[in-house]
């Protein structure tokens, strides 16, 4: 019996087949030196599947990364397209609310925070009038043009962003709201201010150190058995030689593409030789424009979903 359950613990957590990619440079021209589009339709563990991914060199001078956010309005990706000069890739990012249209993940732009991470929410039932205090994650990069994967403390109060770079527990207290004085008191964690030009927030990670480790428990994002949900998604990620990896995963059509559970795109990307990656929002908001044209077929009847901030590549 001993034998037999070392075996099974041998077994690893996702065995996804590795997919194999297509080249679609043609299709979605012009493209600068160092920038590739590529599609697979490959099943994922059977079922179907369709996948795109663009990846840029991070030290192309040729191309900016660059982030759009609009509080209180929300634009669809063609939208932006048109009203931020025809960029070469436009792809949703931050998870949102549809009362206020307001982003719930961090967005920095040329260093400015334009929006904040929601840090505290309510709890309920017996934990009415406390404050769950969550750390989420975003990907950020900075004037040399290196990227970085962390976990987010953003004040309101303050125009910067701190971060942690490994996950944080989230915690609970009385206070509606989390400031950095707080959070130092509590002496969770070690937050450092976050020196980046452009960052968008989502969550939870996937990759760490290249390695399939989701904070999804961490970052109070699809916890318990929401991990295995399918869904389409959309994630951000870099490899170790300085490339930027975006992926988008076409879900909610039975029999053609029915999306990916967190695990399996973790998978993918770790596959994608990423060092570090994380889940952005997805379901009908997960959308990739690549000058001008679609890659997914966005899972809203409507087609494109308005969101409030958006990942460019000019």
């Amino acid at each position: 019996m001993k034998q037999i359950l070392i075996i099974l613990f041998c077994i690893p957590l996702f065995t996804t087949a590795q997919l194999h990619w297509k080249n679609l440079d043609s299709a979605y021209q012009p493209l600068p030196n160092g920038t590739h589009v590529f599609f697979t339709n490959d099943s994922i563990e059977g079922r179907p599947n369709i996948a795109y991914y663009f990846i840029a060199d991070l030290k192309n001078k040729q191309v900016d990364f660059v982030a759009d956010a609009k509080n209180g309005t929300r634009l669809t990706p063609s939208q932006y397209f048109e009203k931020d000069g025809h960029p070469l890739l436009v792809v949703n990012c931050t998870f949102f609310e549809f009362v206020h249209n307001s982003n719930l993940n961090l967005v920095v732009n040329d260093g400015n925070v334009l929006a904040n991470s929601i840090q505290a929410t309510a709890n309920k039932g017996k934990d009415t009038f406390t404050y769950r205090h969550v750390f989420r994650s975003a990907i950020g990069i900075d004037k040399h043009r290196n990227a970085d994967v962390a976990w987010i403390f953003s004040d309101t109060a303050k125009n910067n962003a701190y971060v942690s770079q490994s996950p944080v527990p989230s915690f609970k207290d009385s206070s509606a709201y989390s400031s950095l004085k707080q959070i130092e008191s509590k002496k969770i964690t070690s937050l450092k201010k976050w020196k980046v030009q452009t960052a968008v927030g989502g969550g939870p990670v996937l990759i760490q150190d290249s390695q399939i480790k989701i904070s999804n428990e961490a970052e109070q994002m699809f916890t318990g058995k929401a991990i295995n949900d399918k869904h389409p998604r959309t994630a951000m990620g870099y490899t170790n030689d300085g490339k930027l990896i975006v992926l988008v995963i076409q879900g909610r059509f039975p029999n053609k593409a029915e999306g990916a559970t967190l695990g399996q795109e973790a998978k993918i990307l770790q596959d994608l030789n990423c060092k570090e990656a994380l889940n952005l929002d997805g379901g009908g908001s997960s959308c990739m424009l690549i000058n001008g044209k679609q890659t997914i077929q966005p899972s809203d009847k409507e087609g494109q979903r308005a969101v409030p901030a958006v990942f460019l590549v000019k």
